[in-house]
């Protein structure tokens, strides 16, 4: 399975990834092994991920698809079926890794579980995704990445006092999800390489777990002195100044000086050094107490100017402020394309651009080496190659439907 690492080659160079999962939280832990240099074969049903099909659509496949299944060699196997299960087990005992995001028990439904596959690779990382993990009182459950942001305690933070919750206008549970079962799957080769564990282990991640990794103080706050944090609109809750301001242009830029002596650059480059003097507002507590008189000033400022000279007067102090950008705005940005965060692909014969995806390796960096694949584009190759089944038994499992 593990072949030795090449010179310039990628970080995971050799390592063979069974993706069995749609949608999201999986695809996207196998998109990042991919992208660092993982063989990752996806295990897809004969219809397709449903995501060939979401959002944005050019001439019938989505363009998200060709990102986040970058890298992948796509076979089309049908678990409903025997010989699909079959194929499967084959399949595992050649790969290093095995992820998967369906509801908790239908691996082992189908009799591919991870102690099942144990028994025919006990070096195999079994990575399970799902919204609120393996054990537990709500394990059964259905758990989508909006469900679990709100379970998980990330929606009660987010939007203002006097309004719903809001959520980002993307899934983030599920990216946090596929984040953290990327990041045990790196966890459990390294135990595996230095012989800390016996062979394989299962990597059990849950969405709701993920978003609850991010919560910061909010739990030693609430046992220690009480306190159940709430929304805080465009501030964060005791940290001040750190907020979004208007300018004259209608535009937005975000502000972050909480330090003590930002603060006093920033209430100098916007006039007001009696502000920047002031002993009430020497640290972060007691700008915390005057929070609204010193965004007052900084509003006051803000909104008698265009963005491009409040951030270029920050810049010259050295206060660290931003505009809101858009997409459009980040694909035109100079140091988003320094830092080489766009690559190219060619979808039948057409450019587009996809995201690259951090951290960037000075010496073993990843890469995008193809978009997304057709459907089942990879299947006679995989199961030629790496299964050895001959055209005839390939005819024969496309007839009975397993592929």
């Amino acid at each position: 399975m593990t072949q030795p690492r090449s010179p310039g080659s990628r970080p995971l160079d050799g390592i063979r990834v069974l993706e069995v999962g749609q949608l999201l939280a999986g695809p996207f832990a196998g998109c990042i092994l991919g992208y660092f240099g993982a063989e990752v074969i996806k295990v897809e049903p004969r219809g397709g991920d449903p995501l060939r099909n979401w959002r944005v659509l050019r001439e019938g496949t989505s363009l998200w698809w060709y990102s986040l299944a970058r890298n992948k060699k796509s076979v089309t196997i049908d678990l409903n079926t025997e010989g699909g299960r079959g194929l499967l087990r084959r399949l595992a005992v050649k790969c290093d890794v095995l992820i998967e995001n369906f509801k908790p028990g239908t691996m082992e439904k189908w009799g591919l579980g991870p102690e099942a596959l144990k028994v025919l690779n006990p070096e195999l990382i079994y990575a399970r995704i799902s919204g609120y993990g393996q054990s537990g009182p709500y394990a059964a459950k259905p758990g989508f990445a909006s469900v679990c942001e709100a379970v998980g305690g990330l929606r009660y933070l987010n939007g203002f006092e006097d309004r719903p919750p809001v959520r980002p206008n993307l899934s983030l549970g599920d990216s946090l999800a596929g984040l953290h079962a990327a990041l045990g799957v790196l966890l459990a080769m390294v135990a595996r390489l230095r012989r800390r564990a016996a062979g394989g282990q299962v990597v059990d991640a849950a969405i709701y777990e993920s978003v609850f990794n991010m919560l910061e103080a909010v739990v030693p706050e609430y046992d220690g002195a009480g306190v159940v944090r709430g929304p805080s609109g465009s501030t964060i809750t005791g940290i001040v100044p750190s907020n979004t301001y208007r300018c004259s242009d209608g535009k937005y830029v975000v502000i972050g000086a909480n330090a003590d002596s930002l603060f006093r650059r920033l209430m100098h480059a916007i006039g007001r050094p009696d502000l920047a003097d002031d002993p009430r507002l020497a640290n972060n507590a007691g700008r915390v107490a005057h929070e609204q008189e010193i965004d007052a000033a900084i509003a006051a400022w803000t909104s008698a100017h265009p963005a491009a000279h409040v951030l270029a007067t920050l810049d010259a102090a050295s206060v660290p402020g931003g505009p809101i950008n858009s997409v459009a705005d980040m694909v035109a940005d100079p140091h988003f394309n320094a830092r080489g965060l766009f690559q190219d692909v060619t979808v039948d014969g057409r450019p587009l651009k996809v995201p690259a995806m951090a951290p960037l390796l000075a010496q073993t960096p990843g890469r995008t080496d193809r978009a997304g694949p057709k459907l089942g584009e990879h299947t006679d190759e995989v199961l030629g190659s790496l299964l050895g089944l001959s055209v005839e038994e390939r005819a024969r499992l496309r007839q009975e439907g397993a592929i």
